[in-house]
């Protein structure tokens, strides 16, 4: 009989922040960024921002930034249906860098070329299309994300992040976040194999024993 294969790596947990942030959120935000990601094994928070001018965006990252990026993770940014350009408002906000989702793949290898020294690239809204996640991969990004909750409020199929995370995971080097909306789906994404589960913004923004319970069940898997 042979020898089972060893378990790989268990999953680390990546923050997904509400949408829509601005100025008036934060101070509340960084202290929750603080909290939480003290009470868990945070690898990266995605901050999800209110489209503004440049300066502006990047006063709000230079708030934001150092409470989880003291506490070791990654910041990336993300400004839905910004105009403007999101490497300069990442660099000068002191980010990690940028997150874009549903992007066509010549704009993912533009932001790739101009994404240097370590500067992170990553991509959703490709939960949908096998197709884009693999043109996604090949563009040169640093991680997929699948799932996470849609602008409007709305979720995706639990079963199909599920589905999606475990063939990319099977397949693919590049690292993926499996984004978790609801507490009870952490422990079935930490078993398709992704890299990362993320943490949607109820299940943290508010209190860190979300964190501290999402880690519990990583902990446990693999």
């Amino acid at each position: 009989m042979s020898d089972p294969q060893p378990a790989g790596p268990k999953p680390r947990l990546a923050l997904l922040s509400p949408y829509g942030l601005g100025p008036a959120e934060a101070e509340a935000a960084a202290g929750a960024l603080d909290a939480a990601c003290a009470a868990g094994d945070v690898a990266a928070v995605i901050l999800r921002l209110a489209p503004s001018d440049e300066r502006s965006l990047v006063s709000l990252l230079k708030r934001l930034c150092p409470p989880a990026q003291e506490r070791g993770a990654a910041v990336v940014v993300a400004v839905p249906e910004y105009p403007g350009d999101l490497v300069s408002v990442s660099a000068r906000g002191g980010a990690d860098g940028v997150h874009v989702d549903r992007a066509e793949d010549e704009t993912l290898r533009d932001l790739r070329g101009r994404l240097r020294d370590g500067r992170i690239l990553g991509a959703g809204g490709v939960l949908g299309s096998r197709d884009a996640a693999m043109l996604a991969g090949e563009a040169g990004v640093d991680y997929l994300l699948f799932g996470g909750l849609f602008a409007d409020g709305g979720a995706p199929d639990a079963a199909d992040v599920r589905e999606r995370a475990a063939w990319w995971a099977e397949i693919f080097e590049t690292p993926c976040i499996a984004v978790a909306a609801q507490a009870d789906e952490v422990a079935a994404l930490a078993a398709t194999g992704a890299e990362f589960v993320g943490l949607e913004s109820a299940l943290w923004f508010g209190d860190a024993e979300g964190v501290r319970t999402a880690q519990a069940a990583l902990d446990k898997a693999r």
